[in-house]
C-alpha cells in the first residue's frame, strides 16, 4: 500500500462532491499535485480550480493531465457514487495504480492522529462543525473534514499546526465509517435509511455497532440518549450520553429559552458543572441537542467553559444547515439540506416554532428513487406539516430510474390542500407569480443550484 508520505500526486474521481473536495484541499496544503474529473461543473469545483487543481468535465483517460503516469507515486481516490463502468476509473485500476475510496484515504489519516469522529443518519454535518468550531476558537485548537462549507471559514477543512485532532464526519453509506479509527466517536442517531445498501433496518443499526467496535482502547463514545443501538466497546473506552431534554444523561441541556430569533440554554456536564446561558449562533431548537453533544466533545478534549459559551454564541452555521439566505420584514427563505423524513419533521418544526403564526412554504426534492420508495409515506406525513408544498422531481444521483417511483408517490398522501408537483425549470416562474411569507428549501440533490435565484426573485418583492 502506498503511503501518504510518498504520494506526489493525487488524482480525484468525482472531485466535485462536499467530502471529496475537503481531502482535495488537505493533499494541495501538502504541496501534493491534484487532478480529477467530476460530472458537471459546480460552483465548489469552480473553487478547487482556482485554487489548483486541475478538474475536468468529460469521462476521458487522454484529458488526465501529465504528471500523473506513476503508481509509485499517485494514488487515485474515487467516490461510490462513480459507475463501475468508468472509463478513468477502470484505466488506473488496468494500470495497477493505488486506488482507494475517500474513507479509506480518511482511514490513513484517523489512524495517524486523535480522531472525533461524527457518525448518525440526522445532525452528524452540523456536530462535527460545531465541535471543530469550538476547538478551534479555544487554546485546544483541531484539524477537521466536514460535510459542509462552514460559513465564516469558507471551508470543509481546517488545519492547525499544532494539534493532532481531527475532526471526521464519519458517513455510514456503504459502510465507509468502518474505515476509520475514532479516539472519540458520536452518534447522533440511527434512524434506518440507505436500505438500498443495507437491506433492513436492523442491518442498518448493526452498522453502527460495528463502528462503536473500531473506537481505540482508552477512547470515548459520546451517544444520544436512547439510541437503539448496543455499542460495542473495546477495554477501556468510556460511554457518555447526551440529550437536549433528558436530565439523565451525563450532558443534557436545562432552561431552553427559544423565541424573538434567540436560542438559549444551560448545558449541564457529566461532572455536574453547568455552563449557563449559551447562546446559539443558528437559533432553531434542533441545535440544542446538536450543541449538547458538540460541547461534550469539546470538553472532553480540554476546551473550558468560558471557551464554550463564546464559541457557541459565534457559531456560524455550516451551508445548507437551516441556512438563512434572506430575510426581510416582507420574507424569509431558508435552505436545509433534510432530505429524510425525521430531518424533514425536525426541519419544519424548528420554522414554525421560530417563526410561530407565519405560513410556511416547503420546496422539496426527494434523493434518490429507492429512498423515495422506501419512505414515501413517512415523506408525505413530515411535509404534511407544511402550510404548503412545492415538490419537484426526484434528484436520482447514482440511480437508474425506479418505473413507478416518482415524487407524486409523495404527493397523493399529503393532507394539506395547498399541493403540486412542477420541475426544476418550472419552479422560478412559479416563486415569481406567487406570494410568500417563509419559504423552506428542503433536499440532497441539485436543488442547491435554485437556492440563488429563489433568493433574487424574493428580494425584488
Amino acid at each position: 500500500m502506498i503511503e501518504i508520505a510518498h504520494i506526489r500526486s493525487a488524482y480525484f474521481i468525482g472531485a466535485g462532491g462536499i467530502g471529496m473536495s475537503a481531502l482535495i484541499r488537505w493533499f494541495m496544503a501538502r504541496g501534493v499535485r491534484v487532478a480529477g474529473y467530476d460530472r458537471t461543473p459546480s460552483p465548489l469545483t469552480g473553487h478547487l480550480i482556482d485554487e489548483g487543481a486541475a478538474i475536468h468535465f468529460e469521462d476521458d483517460v487522454h484529458l488526465i493531465p501529465d504528471g500523473f503516469s506513476d503508481p509509485q507515486t499517485t494514488l487515485v481516490v474515487y467516490t461510490p457514487a462513480v459507475p463501475s463502468d468508468h472509463t478513468e476509473l477502470n484505466h488506473f485500476r488496468r494500470s495497477c495504480f493505488e486506488v482507494m475510496k475517500r474513507a479509506e484515504v480518511l482511514g490513513l489519516i484517523t489512524s495517524a492522529s486523535r480522531a472525533i469522529c461524527v457518525a448518525g443518519t440526522h445532525g452528524k454535518t452540523t456536530v462535527s462543525s460545531m465541535t471543530a468550531h469550538l476547538l478551534k476558537q479555544s487554546h485546544v485548537d483541531c484539524n477537521a473534514f466536514l460535510g459542509g462549507i462552514l460559513k465564516g471559514y469558507a471551508s470543509n477543512l481546517m488545519l492547525s499546526d499544532h494539534s493532532d485532532l481531527t475532526v471526521v464526519e464519519a458517513d455510514e453509506y456503504d459502510r465507509s465509517f468502518h474505515r476509520l479509527h475514532p479516539t472519540t466517536a458520536i452518534i447522533t442517531s440511527a434512524d434506518p435509511d440507505h436500505l438500498d445498501i443495507y437491506g433492513t433496518p436492523a442491518a442498518y443499526r448493526e452498522a453502527f455497532e460495528v463502528f462503536t467496535s473500531l473506537i481505540r482502547p482508552g477512547g470515548t463514545l459520546i451517544i444520544k440518549k436512547d439510541v437503539p443501538i448496543t455499542p460495542r466497546l473495546q477495554s477501556d473506552v468510556r460511554c457518555y450520553t447526551y440529550s437536549a431534554t433528558d436530565t439523565s444523561a451525563d450532558f443534557h441541556a436545562e432552561n431552553v429559552r427559544i423565541g424573538d430569533g434567540e436560542a438559549v440554554f444551560d448545558c449541564v456536564l457529566s461532572d455536574g458543572t453547568r455552563i449557563a446561558d449559551i447562546h446559539l449562533g443558528v437559533p432553531v431548537r434542533i441545535n440544542v441537542e446538536n450543541g449538547v453533544a458538540a460541547i461534550a466533545a469539546a470538553w472532553l478534549h480540554g476546551v473550558r467553559p468560558d471557551e464554550i459559551r463564546s464559541a457557541m454564541a459565534t457559531f456560524p452555521g455550516a451551508e445548507r444547515r437551516f441556512d438563512i439566505r434572506l430575510r426581510n420584514d416582507r420574507v424569509v427563505l431558508i435552505d436545509d439540506y433534510a432530505h429524510h423524513p425525521e430531518e424533514l419533521t425536525r426541519s419544519i418544526l424548528s420554522v414554525k416554532e421560530l417563526y410561530a403564526g407565519r405560513r410556511i412554504t416547503g420546496i422539496f426534492q426527494p434523493h434518490l428513487y429507492t429512498r423515495t420508495r422506501d419512505f414515501a409515506d413517512e415523506f408525505a406525513r413530515s411535509l404534511s406539516l407544511l402550510d404548503e408544498l412545492i415538490l419537484i422531481d426526484i434528484y436520482p444521483a447514482r440511480e437508474e430510474p425506479i418505473p413507478g417511483v416518482t415524487s407524486e408517490m409523495i404527493l397523493e398522501h399529503v393532507t394539506i390542500a395547498d399541493k403540486r408537483c412542477c420541475t426544476k425549470a418550472e419552479l422560478p416562474d412559479i416563486i415569481a407569480a406567487g406570494t410568500f411569507d417563509v419559504v423552506l428549501i428542503l433536499g440532497a440533490g441539485d436543488i442547491d443550484r435554485l437556492v440563488e435565484p429563489i433568493r433574487q426573485i424574493l428580494a425584488q418583492r
